[in-house]
């Protein structure tokens, strides 16, 4: 019973990920949890959280009876917060991510050289 909940859940959040155009590693930022993390349970080897399935809901902009394979996708239920606008197009995302990981040093040398490059 697990093995398959866990097959649908991953089915639903995989095509729910691909309607909105993200990356594997955007749902991940965005619900909390790591790329690897994420991916697994996408691939159906494990099951959410009660935490982690509501963020889900709310990064990817459907319900919970929708991931969890209750009620189908082509019935949107309306999510009970609205979830954060991210209108970045995917290479954006890429670069914000890297970005944040950067030293204070770094992201002052990648400003100024973005600002030579805009000049």
């Amino acid at each position: 019973m697990e093995q398959r909940l866990a097959g649908i859940i991953g089915a639903s959040v995989r095509a729910a990920r691909q309607r909105l155009d993200l990356t594997q590693a955007d749902v991940a930022e965005r619900v909390g949890i790591a790329t690897e993390v994420y991916g697994r349970l996408e691939r159906g080897h494990m099951l959410p959280s009660v935490k982690t399935l509501r963020r889900l809901c709310l990064v990817l902009n459907c319900s919970s009876d929708v991931l969890l394979g209750v009620a189908s996708a082509e019935k949107p239920v309306a999510v009970a917060e609205d979830p954060p606008e991210y209108g970045e197009r995917p290479e954006v995302r890429r670069v914000l991510r890297t970005l944040r990981r950067l030293e204070p040093a770094q992201l002052r040398l990648i400003s100024q050289v973005a600002g030579a490059i805009h000049r």
